[in-house]
């Protein structure tokens, strides 16, 4: 059976068409016009997270990287990911912190994927709230007089030197900007009751770092910028019971491997002020 319209239907519906295609085309030319960007174009990381030094101060890798099946990187979101392990002086038994690191870029606005739900599917039972952990990192003082500034806040990127354990040649690295801090979440394993686990993330976004979810959707999403990434930093460790407390023991080994390794991977990161130099023609 043919469905025939009246004309003066076909006319009306002519007319909607019409002004529904010029006001997407409208959108898109004022959106171009104002520099606005609602998805976001992907930027490259430099190297691979897994080229990452095996060894960071006195911390050195134990153990394999570990690998997650196709199911767990579809959950993560990103192939782009980095589990290892770090043991100081190479010595499980002097403390260990475990680094998971994953990289999200060329994405639409969305929620990071955070890791406390799992924590928690592990058996672990949360004890109290998630809290924000403010973090005191060596190397993260001030920045140069001649550092680049950062676009979005006008402050200058503090700078770090790294020099690559295999070539030995030494480059400037700009740090993120911003106060370093952490969402921390405190576990108890049933099974092992003298033992607290630590878990603690915070995120780095267009040059920029921040501990909540919600604060790296305003860094990563902004709509004057083209391309945008955000990576996600997570540490965790298991320390007994006693004095001092097992929590300023975890905030005194992430402070110190994290100003080992934020050098090391800010250089595997985008280079963001470069980025912000050459404007939305980067790539």
């Amino acid at each position: 059976m043919t469905i025939r319209f009246f004309r003066p239907v076909r006319a009306v519906y002519a007319v909607l068409l019409v002004t529904l295609v010029a006001g997407g085309l409208g959108l898109r030319t004022a959106m171009t016009a104002l520099d606005v960007y609602l998805k976001k174009e992907p930027v490259l990381l430099r190297a691979d997270l897994g080229s990452l030094p095996t060894t960071l101060g006195s911390w050195k890798k134990v153990g394999e990287d570990q690998v997650m099946d196709a199911a767990m990187v579809e959950s993560l979101g990103t192939d782009r990911y980095l589990t290892r392990s770090y043991a100081r002086d190479g010595n499980p038994a002097e403390g260990v912190i475990s680094l998971h690191i994953a990289y999200y870029t060329g994405m639409i606005d969305t929620v990071p994927h955070i890791p406390e739900r799992c924590w928690g599917a592990g058996g672990l039972v949360q004890l109290g709230d998630t809290v924000t952990m403010p973090l005191a990192i060596a190397g993260l003082g001030e920045p140069t007089a001649d550092a680049p500034e950062n676009r979005a806040t006008g402050l200058r990127y503090p700078m770090a030197t790294v020099t690559d354990p295999v070539t030995r040649r030494s480059e400037p690295v700009a740090l993120p900007v911003g106060e370093m801090a952490m969402t921390l979440t405190t576990f108890q394993d049933p099974k092992a009751s003298r033992l607290v686990q630590f878990g603690g993330y915070f995120f780095i976004a267009n040059g920029r770092c921040t501990p909540s979810t919600f604060g790296v959707r305003a860094l990563a999403f902004n709509l004057t910028d083209r391309y945008a990434y955000y990576c996600k930093v997570q540490l965790s460790g298991r320390y007994p019971e006693g004095d001092p407390p097992a929590s300023e023991r975890f905030r005194a080994d992430s402070e110190d491997f994290l100003s080992q390794l934020l050098p090391h991977l800010m250089r595997r990161l985008p280079d963001w002020p470069s980025v912000e130099r050459a404007g939305p023609s980067a790539g």
